[in-house]
């Protein structure tokens, strides 16, 4: 299948380099790194974020009853803001 893309010049540069070091063509360099990084793509796993809850109480009755606003004050407590 043929396509066009546009790609900076210095790139294009050093595939076509690298493609006469080798003694290939240039379209073997750019698929042959197209499908490395399809694989590595399709190997990343996803980021998952870890479980940071911890046991205790929930919120303070006085916090909890309050919103945000009040949850943000109550971190703020004591430190000038």
């Amino acid at each position: 299948m043929k396509t066009t893309i546009d790609l900076p010049d210095a790139l294009l540069r050093e595939a076509k380099q690298l493609a006469s070091r080798e003694g290939t063509t240039l379209r073997a360099v750019i698929e042959a790194a197209l499908r490395t990084e399809l694989a590595s793509r399709r190997r990343s796993r996803p980021f998952r974020l870890r479980d940071a809850t911890f046991r205790g109480h929930g919120l303070r009755a006085e916090v909890a009853a309050g919103g945000w606003d009040r949850i943000r004050d109550a971190a703020y407590e004591g430190r000038g803001a």
